[in-house]
């Protein structure tokens, strides 16, 4: 009886896999993926790449099919017929990078009820439609490398669920972005904003960010406040700003959650106030490597009291460490001075 019903498992496991492999497109690669206790649960993973621009869309994939790879197929503009074949439904993630995509159609991915990862970088888009990811339960979105100049950010209020989405905008010409409430909510807790035109630090506030990453666009000066209302973040990189030679005082203030800034290699940054690092109660870890700093705020110590360590440069870091004071005989207690440690003598402070 055992051996009965083992073979007859066995059977359903070898038609489940060779009706995977039939149903599979001649030029693309399929894959189950098995999980769970006794490989309870399945995955079928596609890779469709390169099939070239006289690929016929939509492709035809396995019904039960997760992740989707069209890279690389020359589609040029998507439109709402070319994902709307059966097995898209299914879809977890989908890959559309290297596409020569201009156009992404209000309803192109409209079918997806799913889709979780998005990836449309590496593509000619300049805009997006307002809807076009309405009803998508998006967590992350790839749109770097494109060709982008102003972005509104409400293109994502249409989400159907209110968990965070990252977005990646690295890698394009982003001069300004724009973010106007509707009465939706963004729920954007990740955006990667490196290697765009941005002059100044864009507003942001109602994100309930907590990455943020700036790397790369030709911002002179940071003005106070600049990150007004961004109460959340917990990781913000300013790094290679080449052009950036001030930061104002209390430019951080409100940052009150923020653990990690990354400050470096921007060279012509060659002094900061101490109370640059007003607000930033929580920050444990500072990077100014790379900077033109000669010398550290004396007191800066005061504005950063969960500071752990702060690095210089490549092999130059320094750690709050307490200095031993004398005994005071009223108090009964020996009385410390937090100070900066460094690992390389002749580091100014």
């Amino acid at each position: 009886m055992m051996a009965q019903l083992l073979w007859l498992g066995l059977s359903l496991l070898a038609f489940v896999q060779s009706s995977t492999v039939k149903n599979c497109h001649p030029g693309c690669h399929c894959e189950v993926e098995s999980f769970g206790l006794f490989d309870s649960f399945s995955l079928t993973r596609v890779d469709c790449r390169g099939l070239g621009p006289s690929a016929t869309m939509p492709i035809p994939i396995p019904l039960d099919t997760a992740h989707l790879d069209l890279s690389s197929n020359s589609m040029g503009p998507l439109n709402d017929t070319m994902l709307a074949g059966p097995g898209y439904t299914t879809l977890v993630s989908l890959d559309l990078s290297s596409n020569h995509i201009t156009k992404v159609s209000p309803n192109a991915l409209s079918r997806l009820r799913y889709l979780e990862t998005l990836d449309l970088s590496d593509n000619n888009l300049e805009s997006l439609s307002p809807n076009c990811f309405s009803g998508l339960p998006l967590a992350e979105v790839d749109l770097s490398h494109n060709s982008f100049q102003k972005f509104d950010m409400n293109v994502f209020t249409t989400k159907v669920n209110g968990d965070p989405v990252s977005v990646d905008l690295s890698h394009n010409q982003l001069v300004s972005l724009s973010l106007t409430s509707h009465g939706g909510a963004l729920h954007i807790q990740g955006l990667n904003l490196s290697a765009n035109r941005l002059l100044s630090v864009p507003k942001l506030a109602g994100l309930p960010l907590r990455y943020l990453n700036l790397d790369g666009n030709p911002v002179t000066h940071i003005k106070e406040g600049a990150f007004t209302q961004m109460k959340d973040l917990v990781y913000l990189s300013i790094s290679g700003l080449h052009e950036l030679q001030d930061i104002e005082p209390h430019s951080f203030k409100g940052l009150q959650s923020l653990q990690v800034l990354d400050l470096s290699h921007n060279p012509k940054l060659k002094t900061l106030s101490p109370a640059v690092f007003s607000g930033l109660d929580s920050l444990q870890e500072l990077n100014l490597s790379g900077s033109g700093l000669a010398s550290l705020p004396n007191n800066m110590l005061t504005h950063l009291p969960s500071i752990k360590s702060i690095t210089l440069g490549r092999n130059i870091q320094c750690w709050r460490t307490q200095k031993q004071g004398q005994f005071h005989r009223q108090l009964g207690q020996v009385q410390h001075n937090d100070v900066l440690n460094c690992n390389v003598e002749g580091v100014v402070l």
